[in-house]
């Protein structure tokens, strides 16, 4: 009976999360086609509207950690979720996506990643694709910004391991700026499909900034440990138990 009550209450949210969705965008229409900073704004009032009523509706609460950027850097970040999503957007100024191409013509969501700077990237031949997505990042940098990376590339279940990708270190690289990793066990409560919410607190936690100039292995390496050991603590902390092979 419990689960059926909470599965009815997220049903609820999350219809109440897509129809709000073109409701703000309305509103902000306006403003977003004449400034990116409306676009901007839009977009951080949905995000806020999400976060409050998931913590009313399913009670999932959100909890941001750590010390989120204001300047020009790269925060690179682990993905488990589209709560995380709307967490880390919420929680830095002027956000801008390393996002899959496709997901451009989504109606609405789309129109404004496009309008807030977010740089699509087309899956396919690796190499080509990083060259693409420097090219896009070069473009964008008159947007001001905090650029986000998922460094796996995806989306993953809490729990799934998978390499890091080498984008992340050749963006580091190539902008010279701060890199802020980012972990959460945002998974654990707002899985990557279906319906049902679970209560709880979902955490997203900015770690200790890595300055730049280090080599793109070593920091490849050192972003992985970090964002890995940070995003396994958080899981135990919500009582997360990976099921067995």
């Amino acid at each position: 009976m419990k689960y059926a009550v909470q599965w009815t209450r997220s049903l609820v949210f999350n219809l109440s999360m897509y129809l709000a969705m073109p409701v703000v965008a309305i509103i902000y229409l306006p403003w977003a086609l004449m400034s990116p900073n409306g676009a901007a704004a839009a977009c951080h009032a949905y995000c806020r509207y999400v976060k409050w009523t998931a913590s009313w509706m399913v009670n999932l609460r959100s909890e941001v950690r750590g010390t989120p950027p204001t300047g020009e850097v790269l925060v690179a970040a682990k993905h488990q979720s589209f709560l995380d999503i709307i967490m880390i957007y919420d929680a830095i100024p002027r956000g801008k996506f390393i996002m899959k191409a496709i997901l451009l013509y989504a109606p609405i969501l789309g129109q404004y990643a496009h309008r807030i700077g977010c740089i699509p990237v087309n899956r396919g031949k690796r190499g080509a694709a990083i060259a693409k997505m420097l090219a896009d990042v070069e473009k964008g940098d008159k947007l001001p910004g905090q650029l986000v990376i998922y460094s796996q590339g995806t989306r993953l279940a809490p729990g799934v391991k998978k390499p890091y990708k080498v984008g992340s270190a050749v963006l580091y690289e190539q902008l010279g700026q701060t890199c802020y990793p980012v972990a959460t066990n945002a998974g654990v409560f707002w899985p990557r499909r279906g319906i049902y919410r679970q209560p709880g607190v979902a955490v997203v936690e900015f770690l200790d900034p890595i300055a730049p100039g280090m080599p793109k292995e070593e920091f490849l390496a050192l972003l992985e440990q970090e964002v890995e050991t940070a995003s396994d603590r958080l899981l135990d902390e919500a009582g997360f138990v990976p099921q067995e092979a």
